[in-house]
């Protein structure tokens, strides 16, 4: 009876040892089929297939940091800096470029930081939590003021303009890449510069050349004065250029001090642009329609306003087909600080859509040849034009604290310009 007790028990105890050696040969087995085929092929042990299993593991994983190895160095050496903090904003790790552009001194083994305390750049710092808590990668420009406990070094130091984009990484981590504007800046600048002196130059010789031609034009018979037009004509053109040059160069040295602000009712503006307007938009019967707000209060320059809505109207009748409609609205946004939305709609063919990003720059033109309307045919549009109107928009209202982006309407395929600016009141 010991006996049957006996191998009863031996029994109990072998079959959960037979269920677990099953199982443990299972898994093994789903590991080996990951091994290469002619690895996975050959019936050996279960520990030479773990070993295998194991050895495996271990060269993927030695490809893997040669791999990681080799990005690291690449973005360490990589012209354009670049940084990681945790999710305690403290620094993990920077390459060179990153640490000469925010004068970080540390060796290659320092312990985290918080960046605050290596680089004091509240605009960094709120960057990177902006795109944290959104969850998507944000940019941002802003001017790196360099901080020294040494006064001598700190008046020697200099000011370094910086592009910034945060993007967020698993554990609350989050990387950004820094670009230095310098360069940018100066050649910007230089252009300018450059302009408006070449503005200025001109300016002189072409007003002469108008009084000549201004004075040969009641002095000669008919067949030759159609010639004197035309002279006069592109002499009137390129004085609307020089002075188009030479109001954005003005802008540009100091916009908020070029401004003479006033109380200006914003919807007044729009109607006396248009009625400057009325004669062209009377030939191509062109209609203006106005919905929103009867009274919109800002304070701003109001012959530099006038020539935004100047510009915006011109551009829209001048891409306008005949017989359509320009459309404008006010929306009123934020009560606590409120600004007020403009938008402009029409009905033309609208902006290539390659070009949109590109439409506030000076001089920047569309191909001129022909482009696709939101009905998909093809139509010719006019070549008229310097390409510094909506430079001269954009440059405006940046310079009332407010900002204008240009779209296509979904809807009329035409081109939708809008504008938001700080108001005073509305009604």
């Amino acid at each position: 009876m010991s006996v049957l007790w006996f191998l009863a028990g031996l029994a109990i105890g072998i079959l959960p040892l037979t269920i677990y050696r099953n199982h443990l040969s299972s898994r093994i087995d789903r590991l080996a089929r990951d091994l290469p085929p002619n690895e996975s092929a050959v019936d050996l042990s279960m520990m030479s297939r773990l070993s295998m299993r194991i050895a495996h593991d271990q060269a993927q994983t030695e490809q893997l940091e040669r791999r990681l190895d080799v990005l690291k160095q690449i973005v360490h050496l990589a012209p354009i800096g670049y940084l990681q903090v945790d999710e305690e904003n403290q620094l993990i790790w920077c390459n060179t470029a990153a640490s000469q552009l925010l004068g970080i001194n540390q060796g290659d083994d320092y312990a985290p930081r918080l960046l605050l305390e290596l680089v004091r750049s509240y605009e960094l710092d709120s960057l990177i939590e902006k795109s944290r808590e959104k969850g998507q990668p944000h940019q941002r420009e802003w001017t790196l003021y360099p901080v020294s406990a040494n006064a001598e070094n700190l008046s020697q130091a200099k000011s370094t303009p910086i592009r910034g984009l945060a993007f967020p990484l698993p554990a609350g981590e989050v990387g950004v890449f820094l670009e230095d504007r310098q360069e940018a800046m100066t050649l910007s600048q230089q252009r300018d510069r450059w302009t408006s002196d070449v503005a200025h130059e001109l300016k002189t010789p072409l007003t002469s050349i108008r009084l000549v031609a201004e004075t040969l034009q009641s002095r000669l018979d008919e067949p030759n004065r159609q010639w004197v037009d035309r002279l006069l004509n592109e002499t009137i053109r390129l004085s609307r250029l020089v002075q188009d040059l030479l109001d954005l160069s003005q802008l540009d040295l100091n916009p908020a001090q070029r401004l003479r602000l006033k109380q200006t009712d914003l919807i007044k503006l729009i109607y006396e642009a248009w009625q400057s307007l009325e004669p062209i938009a009377r030939e191509k019967r062109v209609q203006l329609h106005y919905s929103g707000l009867e009274s919109v209060i800002i304070r701003a320059d109001e012959a530099r306003m006038h020539r935004v809505f100047l510009n915006l109207l011109d551009n829209s009748l001048k891409y306008s087909p005949h017989q359509s409609i320009i459309r404008i609205t006010t929306t009123l946004h934020d009560q606590a600080k409120p600004k007020i939305q403009v938008d402009l709609i029409d009905a033309g063919a609208g902006f290539p859509e390659d070009a949109i990003e590109h439409v506030f720059e000076r001089f920047y033109r569309a191909d001129p040849s022909r482009v696709r309307s939101a009905q998909g045919r093809e139509i010719m549009q006019p070549t008229g034009g310097s390409g510094l109107g909506l430079a001269i928009v954009r440059q405006i209202i940046e310079a009332h604290q407010g900002s204008v982006r240009a779209q296509n309407h979904p809807e009329t395929g035409g081109a939708w310009l809008q504008l938001v600016m700080p108001c005073d009141r509305t009604s």
